[in-house]
């Protein structure tokens, strides 16, 4: 190994000029953190989980709740307050505390009005009504309303519980309140866990969280402006996706320089031209990587549901500023701190007398190299494998990837109900299993549909006749039961009927009973519209279902469109694509097993599904763009096999270290007790290690080395004169020195 003299060196410049540059990109990074940091705790003023703002406008439970603000000019979220005396029995002495307490629950700020109590039949339980304002139960309202339900009826005479979509609005509130500080947390010592592991340093590991940070405060206060200004519904999912994504990323680019870096640090005494060689080496691949990504999560643009189509742009500007700060932020920091940086394990290009020495005891040069490809022997044997039987290989791996695909055929991907979606028990569970024990299960979410005023008496019979249908009444101008048809309320022509459900509003039965109550008002000559909470949630479901088969070929089209310009070749992009995408089955179908059968789930939200694929295809995507491009340019030097074999050694380490913080990252989401983001986390996780230690690892090599030339077909690259396929001796790629990096951190690709 010689000290490199040739190749692009960085601009001539004085000393100060290199100091000034990377001070002035520090302060002003170190600006914009500090102005994000302060943008993390306002984000929640324009953050909402209200899925009626997700919909799109002509959803027909978007079309209701626009036609119910006739009927009522207040925004309430119902919450239902449900007892059981110690008893047994609701006699005049518990019935009088219940009214009592009524009367005190009205003087609570944020409640609109409660409904007059009611007695179960079997005369053990009462439930009271009570509509509260949207605002107020985003601020806390609820936790109000049990604190004083528990002072008026103590738990040693009573057992009561605060049940209904406000309650369970403000169970997803609390189970998002660990998005700013405990996920971030979570993800910030995750990484740095295994950063110090990889790098062995003391000092590394904070700079590359420090640029990571910076890249996240950065789009927070980018998203944050386009929230408010309303050009995207953000949500707490949306929230939480986007710190885990912008850390991993962010810091998956960093691996990629600080890699290279290194390398280039053992090759040129000046630090600053080793910089600037990295620099130079790394950008293309970390722009066209993260390009990609880009890229391929916009496409979430093409949703009708508003919570999908705003993580499109807020998952796209994340990655945007993990690569701005990975190109420019970080680079400054390496260059104020120097070789230190890498302190205790500091690299060192070799002084020329040793280099000389070198040169004239072939002996010293040969226990080298030997030392060396001991140090690099699991992607030696690893390529050695591939090598010797690449048929076979694939063919195996694919097997097991089919095989594992199975699984999806049980994934039940069509909701699940509202009260399960947050895990553990909870006072609104509690409160939703009393109810059931003792009333109509639905009796706390009432279904609103509104019917021609011309036509009441015929929906009335179509109503009354479904299934699963308890209660119905015709609602009078003041949201009481009307006496009659006549006393009805009517606006635009409209009546309104509120229907009570026997099973709970937010089941996947009572959805059933919406569609079928919907199907069949069509009989009507006029329109109908069926709204409120259960058929919101419907509607969602059904959107998100849509959303899948919209997106999913858009996404493959957009991905397969930017590889096929990137690697000039049709063969290689469709075999990348496709083996991504089997990886994402793969994980999909061992996902579904382990929710059914290990986490016992009662199913999955149709965006688990989705996400899913849009991350790993983009994600897994991303990492054989590391590979390939890094076998493109070797492949021209050495032909098609020996240059895929020499990347797959070259770039082993810094893509493993990648996908291992890249599944770290996103595992870091099953910290919030949300059944989605649980879902979503082993999902993703999962299938960037198949991605990494299967697909890229085994699958994709094998199949280039099967395949020859032909892998970069219509590119004649590696075909006979345009490479040079006996340049390289018949050995696996590692054991001559000089393709040898320092193996105490990973290696990274150079374009």
């Amino acid at each position: 190994m010689t000290t490199k003299t040739s190749g692009r060196r960085s601009p001539a410049q004085p000393r100060w000029i290199r100091i000034l540059i990377p001070v002035i990109l520090v302060l002003v990074w170190l600006g914009v953190t500090a102005v994000g940091g302060q943008t993390f705790g306002k984000v929640s003023e324009v953050t909402t989980n209200d899925q009626t703002t997700f919909l799109p406008a002509d959803a027909e439970s978007t079309r209701a709740l626009e036609l119910s603000q006739g009927f009522s000019d207040d925004e309430s979220v119902p919450a239902t307050l449900i007892g059981e005396p110690a008893g047994g029995e609701v006699d005049e002495q518990a019935l009088a505390a219940v009214e009592a307490l009524v009367e005190e629950i009205n003087t609570l700020q944020g409640v609109d009005r409660s409904l007059p109590s009611q007695v179960s039949e079997d005369g053990e339980a009462f439930q009271v009504l009570v509509l509260m304002e949207e605002a107020a139960v985003e601020d806390g309202a609820v936790a109000e309303l049990r604190d004083l339900v528990d002072a008026e009826l103590p738990e040693a005479e009573w057992r009561t519980h605060v049940t209904g979509p406000a309650a369970l609005s403000d169970d997803f509130a609390n189970a998002f309140a660990g998005i700013d500080g405990l996920l971030l947390l979570v993800a910030v010592i995750t990484v740095f866990v295994i950063l110090v592991v990889v790098y062995r340093s003391v000092l590394l590991p904070f700079l590359v969280l420090l640029s990571s940070i910076a890249a996240l405060s950065s789009a927070i206060t980018v998203i944050f402006q386009m929230a408010k200004m309303e050009w995207i519904t953000l949500n707490g999912q949306a929230q939480g996706i986007l710190s885990i994504l912008v850390i991993g990323a962010a810091t998956d680019y960093s691996l990629l320089l600080v890699a290279r870096y290194r390398e280039e640090l053992l090759a040129r005494e000046n630090r600053f031209e080793a910089l600037w060689e990295a620099w130079r080496r790394s950008t293309p691949a970390i722009l066209a990587s993260g390009g990609t990504v880009a890229a391929a999560l916009l496409c979430l643009l093409f949703s009708d549901l508003n919570s999908n189509r705003a993580l499109g742009p807020v998952a796209s500007a994340g990655i945007v500023f993990a690569m701005l700060a990975t190109l420019t932020f970080l680079p400054a920091m390496l260059a104020l701190f120097g070789r230190p940086v890498f302190w205790p394990k500091v690299p060192h290009a070799p002084k020329p007398a040793v280099e000389e020495a070198r040169a004239a005891n072939p002996d010293l040069q040969t226990r080298r190299t030997r030392h060396t490809s001991r140090r690099r022997t699991l992607w030696a044997v690893v390529a050695e494998k591939v090598r010797a039987r690449p048929r076979l290989i694939w063919l195996v791996v694919t097997g097991l990837l089919l095989i594992s695909s199975v699984g999806v055929l049980d994934l039940r991907a069509e909701g699940v109900p509202q009260s399960e979606q947050v895990l553990g028990q909870t006072d609104a569970k509690d409160g939703q299993v009393m109810l059931e024990e003792h009333f109509d299960a639905g009796t706390g979410a009432p279904a609103n549909v509104f019917v021609p005023a011309d036509e009441l008496g015929e929906a009335l019979e179509i109503v009354v006749a479904s299934d699963g249908v308890g209660e119905v009444y015709p609602v009078a101008e003041n949201g009481a039961p009307a006496q009659g048809p006549a006393d009805a309320n009517e606006v635009d022509g409209y009546n309104q009927l509120s229907v009570t459900l026997t099973d709970s509003g937010d089941s996947l039965e009572a959805e059933r009973t919406i569609g079928e109550l919907r199907e069949e008002l069509n009989a009507l000559d006029g329109e109908a519209l069926v709204g409120g909470t259960t058929a919101t949630q419907l509607d969602t479901n059904e959107t998100a279902q849509r959303d899948l088969v919209t997106i999913i070929p858009i996404v493959l089209l957009v991905i397969l469109a930017f590889l096929i310009v990137l690697l000039r070749s049709v063969t290689a992009p469709l075999i990348l694509l496709l083996t991504t995408v089997l990886s994402f089955t793969a994980a999909l179908g061992i996902s579904a097993l382990v929710f059914n059968y290990i986490f016992g789930f009662p199913g999955a939200d149709p965006t688990v599904p989705l996400f899913g694929f849009v991350f790993l295809t983009a994600l897994g995507v991303d990492y054989n763009i590391f590979l390939a491009t890094r076998a493109r340019e070797e492949t021209a030097r050495r032909g098609p096999k020996e240059g895929l074999l020499y990347s797959l050694v070259i770039t082993g380490g810094v893509i493993t270290s990648a996908g291992i913080v890249l599944a770290a990252t996103f595992a870091a989401l099953g910290v919030l007790p949300l059944m989605f983001m649980v879902q979503l986390a082993f999902l993703v996780a999962l299938g960037v290690l198949i991605d990494t230690f299967i697909v890229r690892t085994l699958q994709v090599p094998a199949l280039g080395v099967d395949l020859g030339h032909r892998f970069w077909w219509p590119s004649k690259i590696g075909k006979d004169g345009h490479g040079d396929t006996d340049a390289v001796a018949q050995r696996v790629p590692g054991e001559s020195a000089d393709s040898v990096e320092d193996s105490s951190a990973p290696t990274v690709l150079s374009r």
